[in-house]
């Protein structure tokens, strides 16, 4: 008898602590379920203090985890070992998202603050009547540039990046559908091309760059343009807005022959632990007032029509970074184009890249 009490109570005991064991794993691994949401999103990509806000009003502790691309997201996802709740992919991604059956439905009922979206950015080819996903921020692809240091070029067209008089000046945006979708774009084809005689053409036009090429770099363009170490930047408009807040030399322009408009939105990932704080978030996030501070922080376009009427006339009304929708029209939206033909870019890109060493 005595033997039986005492494995039963060791058997108990083995029990809790492979309760607490679990429990802290859990809280510590991203998975800790009901009393946490868990964040995937692109770096400085929100106001800190809205995340503590956050945890304030509604109970729940935050876990922020950030990506620097939307395949290095889609990835990790994929494979699983964390249950994100939310994650902030752009447009393409959402579409293969959806094929690869990694999205939960969003339950409208439970975002109110939906109805201050803009419906110019609800029901978007990518994700029809917003089954999967809620707008977070939108903007362009184009050229941030200091004309103190140039001789007069405006960067109305592509083309401008190729004068010889930018010899090793030119900082170009890391990412292989930025850059080839600009040479493509340069040439007057589709940024979402898949023929291959455009594509070699758009590379053998881009390695022609490369004495102009100062460096390809990612969040370090900021500063290197901010301190004019630069003249001339390609890269996404929020970035550049947060450039030319810093250094009031700068300007910004989307070239005419066309470029990427682009959308990030919120989406519940098929994995997610607490898809009730999911939805608690977004409509969090989709407050005018928090949506406006937001946007004060990062600096790029707010979907967020009642956010917009409480932001400053002088930013919104500023058409580099808030263009009208006739504007709007000689610009594109990435389209999925599949993993085969998502290699090919990175194939290129990468050729690009090693011409110029």
């Amino acid at each position: 008898m005595k033997d039986i009490t005492r494995t039963a109570i060791g058997i108990i005991a083995v029990c809790i602590v492979l309760f607490g064991i679990n429990k802290y794993l859990s809280q510590n691994s991203g998975n800790a379920g009901s009393d946490t949401v868990t964040i995937f999103n692109w770096g400085e990509y929100i106001d800190p203090d809205l995340i503590t806000q956050f945890e304030e009003e509604s109970g729940y502790r935050v876990v922020y985890e950030t990506f620097d691309s939307n395949e290095a997201m889609m990835t990790k996802i994929e494979q699983g070992g964390t249950s994100y709740d939310i994650a902030v992919p752009s447009e393409y991604a959402i579409e293969k998202m959806k094929e690869n059956d990694l999205l939960l439905e969003i339950d409208h009922s439970k975002i109110p603050n939906l109805s201050n979206i803009d419906p110019y950015f609800l029901d978007l080819a990518f994700d029809p009547k917003n089954k999967y996903s809620v707008p977070y921020f939108w903007g362009t692809v184009g050229v941030v540039f200091n004309p103190s240091l140039l001789d007069g070029q405006t960067f109305e067209s592509w083309e401008t990046l190729w004068d010889p008089s930018l010899k090793g000046k030119v900082l170009l945006v890391d990412g292989a559908r930025e850059i080839i979708g600009m040479g493509l774009n340069s040439l007057g084809y589709s940024l979402n091309s898949t023929d291959e005689k455009e594509l070699l053409e758009a590379t053998a036009k881009l390695k022609k760059l490369t004495p102009n090429v100062k460096a390809i770099i990612g969040d370090e363009v900021t500063q290197l343009m901010v301190n004019e170490e630069a003249a001339v930047a390609v890269t996404f408009s929020g970035q550049a807005a947060d450039m030319m807040w810093e250094n009031e030399s700068l300007d910004y322009a989307v070239p005419l022959e066309g470029s990427n408009l682009w959308f990030d939105n919120m989406v519940i990932p098929k994995t997610a632990a607490n898809v009730e704080g999911a939805h608690e978030f977004i409509n969090f996030m989709l407050g005018a007032e928090v949506a406006a501070q937001n946007t004060d922080y990062v600096g790029y376009s707010i979907p967020n029509a009642a956010a917009v009427e409480l932001l400053d006339e002088e930013v919104t009304s500023d058409e580099r970074f808030y263009p009208p929708v006739a504007a709007r029209d000689h610009l594109e939206v990435y389209k999925n184009l599949g993993l085969e033909m998502l290699g090919k870019y990175n194939e290129l890109f990468l050729e690009f890249k090693m011409s110029g060493n």
